[in-house]
């Protein structure tokens, strides 16, 4: 990869426009209400726009595309349960959370289970989900910005968005955050949309062909022309049949032939050079030939793990503490669920152009199923099928919308984690949120930056897994079952969380060692979450005598129709301003 001066001249112009915006809503943003809630009166369209835009992660503009380069048909459950996870959210949680009053995930459960012990777990909860869900966006920053600037440091993507990030949610709070996220949406969804668009006219001029074959040929991608590929992390390769492969940097630089069935181990930095009309090698985890991409697996370890990531998916979203913390913006539980409708149809568009990109990627950038860095699809396919500067200019497009990207969801995560700090572990003002601002993004940049990098979809999943273990259970109990006790829901999140905290320990672990991990270690919800939900169930039934006496009328507040007038907003971490009558302040749309 070359220098792309036009590639880093967006991202510079995308820095510049979320400053902006920063330091417009900094301007008329003058009470504590206005960092933590907005005011409760973000308008539908806009608060859609601004979830959407911090929901779309490095995992969706990127990882999405490479899943899809890599394994084809069973990576569409991830945009599948990403979007999916929305329509349990709008059934089951968004208008009854907006009406409890309160603002965060431990608010919630204090004020339904009258628990301080209960709201301290998940308030750790919160600060591990936010971490783990923040290191991979910052790793995708550095992949991304290794891709445009070669040469770069791995650190220096995570520490120049760190500190945009910082500098606009210490200036403007949540009002700054749903106006960048907001426009950042739309910026994300245009950076893929335009070039989806010209490469897919660009593949229909070439007659359905790519420069390595048809993705409807039996036989593996292959290399056109001779190519030399420099792999850019440790990989172990694999081949459907015998390939010549010369290893440039090996202790003998001559040809080796590669045969199916052994596992090629290749480190970082090393350059192989392949004939033309060599099959491409792809990495263990990779499909291997265009036949298999076509199909969903029949591995039955494969399928465990696939349906593990449907359960994460599916219900993770419902436990994500940056994405519910946006409905306590919207004025009442009717405008919460118009907001979640708008979502739903936000994500359904955008998932199709990764998709596409990345199906684009299989045939015209192989290459990048020997370095491993598949998640790169995106940013290094338009170049791929389009030469001189027209390519650079389409590559600028897109990696304008990845920072975007990064900076609209590692905001609205450091946001709602840092509120959450101040509200809990400090004395709830607002020097305590800058502080916890600073600590939080610093360390997520820290973990960042030592820990290796995996498929960003696949740490990304166990965010999810996380969310889903922990904070999905006692949502949907809590919500919908009056015989839901505090130590009930204690335990349930404690058996969820260590299961995957613990899967999580051991996924690093496995990428540190190069070692496979089994598929309940990298994907474990389909355990976790059954696990996690009996245990509540139990423990709260053998402990009926602590449902709180007053539940009946706790459960009223959360599914009264809005217009009774049993909507309140609790104290908490906003301030006096942010308990007020928002009935007639909220315009449709």
């Amino acid at each position: 990869m070359q220098l792309n001066p036009w590639a880093l001249a967006s991202v510079a112009l995308v820095m510049l426009a979320t400053a902006y915006f920063a330091v417009r809503a900094a301007l008329s943003a003058t009470a504590t209400g206005d960092f933590r809630l907005a005011r409760r009166m973000v308008r539908s369209r806009r608060n859609a726009s601004a979830i959407s835009g911090e929901y779309l992660c490095a995992a969706s503009f990127l990882g999405v595309a490479g899943l899809v380069l890599k394994d084809g048909a069973d990576a569409l459950w991830f945009p599948i349960g990403f979007t999916a996870g929305f329509l349990a959210l709008v059934i089951f949680v968004a208008a009854p959370l907006r009406r409890s009053g309160a603002y965060t995930i431990p608010d919630f459960l204090e004020a339904r289970l009258n628990s301080p012990s209960l709201r301290r777990v998940s308030s750790f909860f919160v600060l591990a989900l936010g971490i783990v869900y923040l290191v991979p966006q910052l790793q995708g920053v550095g992949l991304a910005l290794r891709t445009i600037l070669p040469g770069a440091q791995p650190w220096w993507g995570p520490v120049v968005v760190v500190v945009l990030i910082v500098a606009h949610v210490l200036w403007g709070g949540m009002r700054a955050a749903t106006l960048v996220q907001a426009f950042q949406h739309w910026i994300k969804l245009f950076a893929l949309a335009i070039p989806t668009f010209v490469l897919c006219a660009v593949f229909l001029g070439s007659g359905g062909a790519g420069s390595s074959g048809e993705l409807g040929a039996q036989a593996p991608p292959e290399f056109s022309g001779e190519t030399t590929v420099t792999v850019g992390t440790d990989v172990t390769l694999r081949v459907g049949e015998p390939t010549v492969v010369h290893e440039l940097d090996g202790d003998r630089p001559g040809p080796t032939m590669w045969l199916p069935g052994v596992d090629h181990s290749v480190s970082e930095g090393q350059r192989l050079l392949f004939p033309p009309g060599s099959a491409v090698p792809v990495v263990t985890d990779a499909a291997l030939d265009n036949a298999s991409w076509l199909r969903p697996t029949e591995d039955a370890d494969e399928l465990w793990w696939t349906y593990s990531v449907m359960v994460a998916t599916f219900l993770g979203t419902m436990g994500l503490p940056h994405v519910l913390a946006r409905f306590y913006t919207n004025p009442d539980g009717r405008a919460a669920r118009r907001t979640t409708v708008q979502v739903l149809l936000l994500l359904g568009l955008f998932y199709l152009f990764p998709i596409l990109l990345g199906s684009l990627a299989r045939l015209y950038a192989p290459r990048l199923l020997v370095t491993g860095e598949t998640d790169a699809a995106v940013l290094q396919v338009p170049s791929a099928m389009v030469s001189g500067m027209a390519g650079q200019i389409i590559v600028a497009v897109v990696a304008a919308g990845a920072f975007s990207a990064f900076v609209s969801t590692s905001s609205g995560l450091i946001e709602s984690v840092a509120g959450l700090v101040s509200a809990d572990l400090l004395t709830n003002q607002a020097r305590d949120f800058r502080i916890a601002v600073i600590v939080v993004a610093s360390l997520a940049a820290a973990a960042a930056a030592m820990l290796p990098l995996d498929d960003i979809a696949h740490t990304v999943g166990l965010a999810f897994a996380l969310a889903a273990s922990t904070f999905c259970p006692v949502l949907l109990l809590g919500i919908w079952w009056r015989k839901l006790t505090d130590l009930g829901a204690m335990l349930g999140m404690l058996v969820g969380g260590a299961g995957v905290l613990t899967a999580v320990g051991f996924s690093v672990a496995g990428l540190v060692l190069g070692e496979p991990m089994p598929w309940f270690v990298t994907q474990p919800a389909l355990l976790t979450v059954p696990a996690a939900l009996l245990t509540a169930v139990i423990v709260s039934l053998a402990t009926s005598h602590r449902i709180r006496g007053d539940v009946d009328v706790v459960m009223l507040e959360l599914h009264a129709p809005d217009r009774l007038g049993f909507l309140r907003d609790r104290r908490g971490p906003g301030s006096a301003d942010t308990r007020r009558d928002t009935a007639g302040r909220h315009r449709r749309g």
